[in-house]
């Protein structure tokens, strides 16, 4: 019978004391090996403190390091006079980034052409949204994203006109977006709220995407805040189903 938790005695499961790496990180690394080759399963204990010491010849603070930093990182969890445990996976905690985003306003081969820019009477709805009267003046303006000249987004987006504030100027000039969602450069908003939804393509949409028309696409609304918190910006960009993709991983590996 084969014993799960019996030490594997390799040179990735002992501590290198000439490397440069710390005791601590290089357990880490340890117990996320054993994890992922299944030496210990969701719901069991973990090698205690002393345990740790005792097997690796490490000092109560390596020890104790190493178990904060998986708990710091969603591995494990403590209870309390009982010990540490490895943490089942949990679907509901899995986060998805905008990586697919970053790299489209990232890529240099990605343009920007503006397609209307004016200002216009606020409906009901972008009052609400901007928080403005109904009838308010704001500006308007209608982007196409295209990368290696191929449509790729449609963005289309209001914001206060505020004769005195250099959102709109700066706005107006912008022949990327990258800023936003990359972090490179400056930007003139303090933060803002993303929803992503899924969406069909009106036939505006397809046309300018080159799309057929009602093809599944994201929409991905924001509303930006000026460094006063005050609403800046809000709009939305639609991008083809086809061409933008969320991807996560739970677990250990």
């Amino acid at each position: 019978m084969i014993n799960r938790h019996a030490p594997v005695l390799t040179a990735l499961n002992e501590i290198d004391r000439d490397s440069f790496e710390p005791a601590y990180n290089q357990l880490v690394n340890i117990l996320r090996r054993k994890i992922a080759i299944g030496e210990f399963l969701p719901g069991e204990r973990l090698p205690s403190e002393a345990e740790l010491c005792s097997q690796y010849q490490v000092s109560s603070i390596t020890a104790r390091r190493a178990i904060k930093i998986l708990v710091e990182q969603d591995i494990a969890q403590t209870r309390q006079g009982q010990g540490t445990f490895l943490k089942p996976i949990m679907i509901g905690s899995a986060t998805f980034d905008l990586q697919g985003l970053q790299k489209i306003f990232g890529d240099q081969r990605t343009t920007v052409r503006i397609l209307r820019a004016s200002a216009v009477t606020a409906d009901e709805r972008i009052a609400q949204k901007l928080i403005v009267k109904t009838g308010a003046r704001v500006i308007y303006i209608h982007r196409l994203l295209l990368q290696d000249k191929s449509p790729l987004m449609v963005h289309k987006e209001y914001l206060i006109l505020d004769p005195k504030n250099p959102t709109v100027e700066a706005e107006l000039e912008v022949t990327s977006l990258s800023g936003l969602f990359t972090g490179n450069g400056q930007t003139i908003f303090k933060h803002g709220d993303l929803l992503i939804d899924a969406t069909v393509l009106t036939k505006e949409e397809a046309a300018l995407l080159k799309t057929s028309n009602e093809a599944p696409a994201f929409r991905i609304e924001h509303i930006f805040y000026d460094i006063h918190d005050r609403v800046a910006s809000w709009g939305w960009f639609i991008c083809r189903g086809d061409k933008l993709r969320f991807k996560t991983s739970v677990g250990v590996s």
